[in-house]
């Protein structure tokens, strides 16, 4: 083998890798405290980042439609825009959860309250039916009759469950970010960076343009940001299609029912708004809570409300999904199905969330490696019986093509 330069370089590297990783193996348990540390003092910024992707979908969005175009410091408006369209992206955030505890939260209380009744109404009801239905059979109406609901007990355990809840949840959070100030201090720096980074997104795009091109081959440095930016519109995408869609599907359910005078329109429709955010099981979830609260008032409605449901939902899945969402994840539905199941396995329902845009974005990355492999193969394309293969003429007008790139490059 000739050890020039290049060679040795290469055995140093991987002779250091080899070493780093045996390391790592040998102190697995220092190696985890050692992350777990660093992601304490990097998560207020990475919380940060995370904010600010998600402010910077709907405040683009006013920023170019109430600004136009308009350049900072080049027109009258222009170095306004982006403070303006911030504001009012922080207003409509802070618009939408006051109207989740001020408008929804106090109706859940009196849904509750009515459900309890509704629950000590329906048990004699069902009680009834069974007894009909079984011709007064011995013994299943002495375990039917063994159903009991009291309120009171209902209410205390509920209560319980919360508190448990609530502690458990107070315990976790004060463990993970030490006491409830040094909570408000790691949002408050959080917040703080986002503001920083939608302010200033533009430079910052440009600083790390230059730091990937200065350590990187232009080559691979242009690949990688091309996969990031990718990624970005991806999730941008995703992200403003399953929000815009969730509000048109909330908005038609409490409309139609409504208008049938269902009973609990409004906080069915902002429970199927808020489920149809997890994509293909979502509206289900909403659909079977809707159910169960209809049901406990009249068994008749509910029966209905799953036909309007059914309705609804092919009304929602074939003419206004694909036109607010369309093809913008890029994804089949087969690999739809798949990367919820896979996301949900592994994170829940985050994991279904971020697993849909970034299985898109590997699906499109491998997609363009197979159609590259393809075409230095010379091959056209491929169906079920053959295949295509280019001409001589195409193959050298291609090579011409790749060749004035090149010297451009």
């Amino acid at each position: 083998m000739d050890l020039n330069k290049m060679n040795i370089k290469k055995i140093r590297e991987l002779i250091a890798f080899t070493a780093l990783l045996v390391v790592a193996l040998w102190k697995f348990d220092v190696v985890i405290h050692v992350i777990k540390e660093l992601w304490g003092i990097v998560f207020p910024f990475a919380l940060g980042g995370a904010i600010a992707f998600v402010i910077n979908v709907p405040m683009s969005f006013l920023e170019q439609k109430i600004f136009g175009k308009a350049e900072a410091g080049k027109q009258a408006g222009g170095k306004f825009a982006r403070p303006v369209s911030l504001l009012l992206t922080i207003i409509l955030v802070l618009s939408v959860i006051l109207l989740v505890l001020f408008g929804v939260i106090p109706q859940l209380t009196r849904t509750m309250g009515n459900l309890m009744a509704s629950i000590a109404d329906f048990i004699p009801q069902m009680q009834e039916w069974i007894r009909k239905f079984s011709n007064d059979n011995q013994e299943i109406m002495s375990l039917v009759n063994q159903v009991q609901f009291d309120s009171d007990k209902a209410i205390k355990w509920g209560i319980s469950v919360l508190g448990n809840g609530a502690g458990n949840m107070m315990n976790t959070t004060m463990s993970a970010v030490g006491s409830l100030v040094s909570g408000f201090a790691t949002f408050f720096i959080a917040f703080s960076f986002a503001c920083y980074i939608l302010f200033q997104k533009e430079k910052l795009h440009v600083q790390i343009r230059k730091i990937f091109f200065a350590f990187i081959p232009k080559q691979k440095a242009t690949m990688f940001l091309e996969v990031c930016s990718l990624t970005y519109r991806t999730f941008a995408n995703f992200l403003t299609g399953q929000c815009v869609e969730a509000v048109i599907l909330g908005s038609m359910f409490v409309i139609t029912l409504s208008i049938l005078k269902m009973p609990y329109a409004l906080l069915i429709g902002v429970l199927i708004a808020f489920t149809a955010l997890i994509p293909v099981f979502g509206a289900f979830i909403g659909c079977v809570m809707g159910c169960f609260l209809i049901f406990m008032v009249s068994p008749k409605q509910a029966i209905l409300f799953i036909v309007v449901f059914l309705v609804l939902q092919q009304i929602e899945g074939n003419l206004i999904y694909p036109h607010v969402v369309g093809g913008s994840v890029g994804l089949p539905s087969i690999w739809v199905l798949a990367a919820v199941t896979i996301g949900g396995n592994l994170m829940g329902i985050v994991g279904m969330l971020v697993f849909i845009p970034l299985v898109s974005v590997l699906y499109t990355i491998f997609r363009e490696f197979v159609y590259s492999r393809l075409k230095k193969q010379h091959i056209k394309s491929v169906t079920k019986t053959k295949v295509e293969e280019y001409t001589a003429e195409e193959i050298a007008k291609m090579e011409g093509t790749c060749k004035k790139q090149d010297d451009k490059e």
